[in-house]
């Protein structure tokens, strides 16, 4: 008998390889409740629909509503500029110094009330809740949920805040005056020290003792649909200083404010809100959030806790989306997948899976390539061994069933990012992938042939019938398989690692119940992978 079927002598004896129940194979790997997917499945999209009623009102009241409008608003953006224009005649474009006298009583004054004016003008109708904090009470305003460039009108009711802004929107004439008269904090995209140089002028700005305006700030960073709040970015809360809430609602039967990643484009929001009789708007001033000690040193902890009670009050949920989410999710359309795909709360899988934006990003590709086909961008159990070019076998059937990690029979992107980082990769180690070549490498020349690599895989499966041929040319330049060009693909895919160490869990749960005097004669016909010391065994399999 030669080595290959000495090895497939042993095999026929493990559970759960054709012979025996499939629940003795070893256990899966247990669920945790931190990927628990989120309560709001896309926060970046805007579904509203117009039926032929609101499209006939629309029409009919946008014939005398939208030139009017349009007209009002473009004096108001005249009259207004002059002002603004006066005031940073004088003044560099990047702001060193807060302007302190005259002007800015004046300016700040007339912008405001012309600022109210545009908004009624575009047919707003404001309530104000609560009462704006002094900067000494609170030197940053902190608002949300963020939807919409309509969402100015909260910067307008606070007084004139300065805000963050980019540095290319300054130079657009006539917009870019009247944002320099907030005398705003720029960032800058071709200055690699910009993160840190914005950080630095917020915290300067907000411990001035009221020197500078007030500063306000939307740190979901992006827009969404506020069904959620999302992730709030630290900037606002790396200063340590009290901050004031400020809820956003919009509370009217007809949607037409929202600005998300995937909806109306500006032109129709526009439009739209400027043929609305009105469009109502609520803002309300919380009381200041002064943070603790704790939250002081740890600017996350403090705007966690802020976002907490914005959305209790608001009464929607949180949720660990961010703006790299929106990045993924254009990368899914692209890759002519639904752009939902995308979606995986990119800054908790990235901090609790050690993954970084190109890792995910590398592996929405490799996900395309296997969901591209299939019906609404999910893998089915068919994709599933499609792609790994093997049948439906109770081993593949398993390994499917540890990424399905709701069980509703498919993968989504999010399950197969967290099953490659859970499953897959501790299991894809040089130790692992050396002992697995060894496994396969029967007669210990140092190349798997397709015979050895048929028989090792056909006992891991259970399926003695087995063609492997495809998978074998998948592997080898040639007639057999040297240990690089293994580990080459078993990087490459790791999705095979756990099919490649399935026969070694089976194999060692095996030898371990048999009687002591067989173990021997299991050890030679297994190539010695099982390990000697049962002990110091350590599981591949990481608990998530």
């Amino acid at each position: 008998m030669n080595r290959c079927s000495e090895a497939a002598a042993v095999a026929a004896t493990v559970p759960g390889s054709g012979v025996g129940a499939a629940e003795h194979r070893p256990p899966m790997v247990p669920r945790q409740a931190s990927f628990i997917p989120p309560p709001v499945p896309n926060p970046f999209v805007q579904q509203t629909g117009l039926g032929t009623a609101r499209l006939l009102q629309a029409f009919l009241l946008g014939i005398i509503l939208l030139p009017l409008r349009v007209i009002l608003i473009g004096l108001l953006f005249l009259l207004s500029w002059p002002f603004a224009a006066a005031f940073i005649a004088c003044c560099p474009e990047k702001p060193t110094y807060p302007v302190t006298d005259w002007r800015r009583t004046v300016t700040h004054l007339v912008l405001r009330y012309l600022g109210y004016a545009l908004y009624f003008s575009m047919g707003f109708k404001v309530s104000v809740k609560g009462k704006a904090a002094s900067a000494l009470e609170a030197p940053i305003f902190v608002v949300a949920p963020h939807s919409s460039f309509f969402d100015g009108i909260a910067c307008i009711v606070s007084g004139l805040p300065s805000l963050v802004s980019r540095y290319e929107t300054v130079q657009i004439p006539m917009i870019g005056s009247l944002l320099r008269a907030v005398q705003p904090v720029l960032v800058s995209r071709v200055d690699p020290d910009s993160r840190k140089n914005t950080i630095n002028e917020i915290i300067k700005r907000a411990t001035s003792g009221g020197e500078w305006p007030q500063i306000l700030v939307f740190p979901e960073g992006t827009c969404t649909n506020r069904s959620c709040l999302i992730t709030f970015k630290p900037g606002a809360f790396i200063p340590g200083v009290p901050v004031q809430p400020i809820l956003l609602r919009y509370p009217n039967k007809l949607d037409t404010v929202t600005w998300t990643w995937q909806g109306y484009t500006f032109i129709q929001l526009c439009v739209l809100t400027f043929c609305q009789p009105f469009t109502k708007v609520e803002i309300e001033f919380m009381p200041v959030q002064v943070p603790s000690d704790a939250e002081k040193n740890d600017p996350v902890l403090f705007a966690n806790r802020v976002r907490n009670l914005m959305a209790e009050a608001l009464g929607i949920p949180v949720t660990d989306h961010t703006y790299e989410d929106c990045r993924l999710m254009i990368s899914a359309g692209q890759l002519t997948l639904p752009m939902e795909a995308g979606l995986v709360e990119f800054t908790k899988i990235s901090q609790k899976l050690k993954l970084d934006w190109d890792g995910i990003r590398k592996h929405l590709d490799e996900y395309a390539s296997i969901a591209r086909s299939s019906k609404g961008g999910r893998i089915g159990i068919e994709e599933f061994a499609e792609y790994l070019k093997l049948p439906v076998s109770d081993v593949l059937k398993q390994l499917f069933a540890l990424f399905d990690r709701n069980h509703d029979g498919t993968i989504d992107f999010r399950e197969y990012v967290i099953g490659l980082a859970v499953l897959c990769h501790p299991a894809n180690t040089e130790e692992i992938i050396q002992v697995a070549f060894k496994l396969f490498d029967i007669d210990e020349d140092g190349y798997i042939t397709k015979e050895e690599f048929s028989t090792i895989l056909q006992a891991s499966l259970g399926l003695p019938s087995l063609d492997v041929s495809g998978l074998f040319k998948e592997i080898a330049q040639g007639d057999s398989v040297s240990y690089e060009e293994f580990k080459c693909f078993a990087l490459r895919h790791p999705e095979y690692a756990k099919i490649f160490t399935t026969y070694l869990d089976l194999q060692t749960s095996h030898v371990y119940s048999l009687p002591s005097e067989v173990h021997t004669a299991a050890s030679v016909a297994s190539n010695k992978v099982c390990p000697e010391d049962h002990e110091d065994r350590t599981s591949d399999k990481k608990d998530d």
